[in-house]
């Protein structure tokens, strides 16, 4: 079967720089592409090149005036054709700018072809800009259809944060801070090194991000390649990380809140990571006077939290580039019966049961915030202020349900 890889990020010369590097490094790969900035005229551009240069051009209709349709509908066929010409070693699939990777990694799963490997790449000069940018796509003429409502922070964050791979191009304007936010925000991706110009030596696609790292540390020897035939007998680092494999089920569950894997605990560099955790329910009404300060007290936050008058409704807390997103994330599952509990996903199950209370169950806040200059202390008593005292929490349930429904608006009841 074709491997196929899909390499994303609003940072796109980062990202061609992931793509040249690729091409270079496997021979008989090629770039798949669809541009969507052509959406307005009707038709999406497809492009097909390899090492040498474009190979082909085309263009796909919009479906449904939407130019993700398009890409849907569009992608696998190409990637069959690829896969049955019986020269194509490794098929990149390189998204557009504000094209989010796991709706793409599930359409090419579906399709019956191979994934392997997700990639986001990343200049972490403009790590920090884009987070706190809170624009919406469509302003920057980045919106991929009339109907797209997203910023370009909370773009930019859900395709850091999906992909296990982030390939970092070697940025000057780069500093420690930067680098240090991309490790605290997505501690658990693996990070490939890949030069940003196009005249980087084709030898070094793992060199170090810095002069003096390489002077630290010799280069390690390239993995091994699969003994199949398809590969050069050497991989470079970034090669070995996309052709490691990917689940798109365990990828979804990782971006769930009651299961994700949230940053832990650091502060290094002039940049923090405050978790937050508790088994007291948040009251409604004084939580919700403070989310605007809540949500500017960091560049990324994101977990579950729980309401004092929604007892059994888990709730999905994702903010960045100042605006936050609140919505229902389906029911704690303390408030289930036993028996709907086999039809749940393992790993739900799996992480409720790793959190679990004696009296509360899985029901908890969990919100981690990430940022440079982060008011730990400030933001900590702001967040305890929120909780119900001991007389409200000594009141019980009952009592909690008759508080103000101050979500109520927000979560569109």
């Amino acid at each position: 079967m074709l491997p196929v890889v899909i390499v994303g990020g609003l940072h796109a010369d980062a990202r061609r720089a992931t793509v040249a590097r690729l091409l270079a490094d496997v021979p008989g790969a090629v770039a798949l592409h669809h541009d969507l900035a052509t959406a307005a005229s009707g038709t999406v551009v497809r492009t097909v090149r390899d090492a040498t240069g474009l190979r082909s051009a085309g263009e796909a209709p919009l479906v449904n005036d939407c130019a993700c349709c398009a890409l849907r509908e569009d992608l696998v066929p190409e990637l069959r054709r690829l896969a049955g010409d019986g020269a194509t070693r490794l098929a990149v699939v390189e998204l557009w700018d504000s094209v989010e990777p796991r709706p793409m990694a599930e359409v090419v799963v579906a399709g019956g072809l191979t994934l392997t490997g997700v990639v986001t790449a990343v200049d972490p000069a403009l790590l920090l800009p884009c987070l706190g940018n809170g624009d919406d796509l469509a302003e920057r003429g980045l919106a991929a259809a009339a109907t797209d409502r997203r910023t370009v922070a909370d773009t930019f964050a859900r395709q850091l944060e999906y992909a296990p791979v982030t390939a970092v191009v070697d940025s000057v304007e780069a500093d420690d801070e930067d680098r240090e936010l991309l490790l605290q925000l997505h501690p658990t991706a693996r990070r490939v090194a890949v030069p940003s110009g196009a005249s980087a030596d084709p030898a070094a696609p793992g060199a170090p991000e810095s002069a003096s790292s390489a002077a630290r540390a010799p280069r390690a020897p390239a993995p091994a390649a699969p003994a199949d035939g398809r590969f050069p007998a050497a991989l470079s680092p970034l090669v070995a990380a996309v052709l490691a494999g990917f689940d798109v089920e365990a990828a979804a569950a990782a971006q769930h809140p009651a299961c994700a894997l949230l940053p832990a605990e650091a502060d290094a560099h002039g940049v923090s990571t405050l978790v937050w955790h508790r088994r007291r329910p948040f009251h409604p009404e004084r939580l919700y006077r403070v989310l605007e300060d809540l949500t500017c007290a960091a560049v990324r936050s994101r977990g579950r939290f729980w309401l004092a008058d929604r007892p059994d409704t888990l709730l999905h807390w994702d903010a960045a580039g100042g605006a936050l997103c609140v919505e229902p994330a389906g029911p704690w599952l303390a408030s289930l019966p036993d028996a709907a509990w086999d039809g749940l996903p393992p790993v739900r199950r799996a992480a409720a049961a790793l959190d679990w209370h004696p009296e509360h169950g899985d029901r908890g806040q969990h919100l981690v915030f990430t940022s440079p200059g982060l008011d730990r202390e400030g933001l900590t008593r702001l967040l305890e202020s929120c909780l119900l005292t001991d007389a409200e929490y000594a009141a019980g349930r009952d009592a909690w349900q008759r508080l103000p429904p101050a979500f109520d608006p927000l979560l569109e009841v």
